[in-house]
């Protein structure tokens, strides 16, 4: 379509037989609009092929009506961009927002991605993971007042919105689960030391050790980062000592599959596991083995929810959400 035949505001309300400004506080979703004549003016923008201009709509207002996506290089969590993405667009249908996804590349530093967005002002409102105890990009975007939602939380006295879910919990219900099924000696895959949630696993895992009266060990120079080479090299060098785990709890399905694959290359007939699962490829991994879901969609989903909030004006203080794991999988047959 020739720029000059690209669909406006008065396209539209030359259709609907309304005034412009009528057709424009429609489409922004303005109570003062009767529903109905909501619905029918987003009916006949989306039939005409009508987006609004970008440009023109910030200079005019001061906003993109766009959401950046800060996408990591995750090899760990299967799925996490598609599943999260599918949250993030669920909670902005009949919004005047979409999403844009930057991806963070490794040998980029974190706050520069993150600067770009700042300095051009490309997005009304950002969603991150990957968070640290004292995570610079959250000071960052505090003192610039650039609205945000993390994925995990930090350690910060200064309150900002996040989302998370309850690795405590999952690590906890993990070991419950594999102390059940005679495990003496648990050991944890965790997640990078950097990272706060590494801290709930840790915690968690070591109560249920405490608590259960068995000897629990983290496996030291590995984590969920590392590539799944590096994780089977490590346990399979493990399993060659005395003492060896005889049982694991794997925050991935990643690193579930590099644990499994070493026990099977050393010979371990019996195999009890626990793995936290964000996709179905659970269903498909021999034997299989006890997992507990974190719904990524539903993180996205939420976190996009209240980034939606903070930007209309709520507190940051008000704006959090702990995801509780859902009841575990159990394909041994039972409890």
């Amino acid at each position: 379509m020739a720029q000059q035949d690209r669909p406006t505001l008065k396209t539209i309300a030359t259709i609907a037989g309304l005034a412009v400004t009528t057709v424009s506080r429609a489409l922004a979703g303005a109570p003062q609009i009767a529903p109905e004549t909501r619905a029918r003016v987003q009916r006949i923008a989306d039939e005409i092929g009508y987006s609004p201009d970008r440009a023109a709509q910030r200079l005019r207002t001061g906003r993109s009506n766009v959401i950046a996506l800060i996408l990591p290089p995750h090899e760990e969590i299967l799925g996490y961009g598609a599943s999260m993405i599918r949250g993030i667009t669920r909670a902005l249908r009949g919004t005047p927002y979409h999403v844009v996804v930057m991806p963070h590349f490794e040998d980029i530093p974190e706050e520069q991605t993150l600067d770009k967005i700042i300095r051009n002002r490309l997005a009304d409102g950002i969603l991150f993971s990957c968070i640290r105890p004292d995570d610079r990009r959250v000071k960052i975007l505090l003192e610039d007042k650039l609205p945000f939602v993390t994925h995990g939380r930090t350690e910060l006295a200064t309150p900002h919105p996040w989302v998370d879910y309850d690795n405590f919990a999952f690590a906890y219900r993990a070991v419950e689960r594999l102390v059940a099924l005679g495990v003496r000696r648990p050991a944890l895959v965790s997640a990078p030391p950097a990272q706060t949630f590494s801290q709930h696993l840790r915690a968690g895992f070591f109560r249920a050790c405490g608590e259960a009266g068995v000897a629990g060990e983290v496996m030291d120079g590995i984590d969920t980062d590392d590539p799944p080479e590096a994780i089977y090299r490590h346990i399979r060098a493990r399993l060659d000592h005395a003492g060896m785990p005889d049982g694991f709890v794997c925050p991935g399905e990643v690193s579930a599959l590099a644990v499994n694959a070493a026990w099977v290359d050393a010979g371990v007939s019996t195999r009890h596991l626990v793995m936290k699962s964000t996709s179905d490829i659970a269903n498909f991994i021999r034997p299989r083995f006890d997992s507990i879901f974190e719904d990524l969609t539903e993180t996205g989903e939420r976190m996009t929810t209240l980034l939606l909030r903070y930007i209309a004006g709520e507190p940051a203080e008000d704006l959090h959400y702990l995801l509780a794991p859902p009841p575990m999988t159990f394909p041994y047959g039972g409890r």
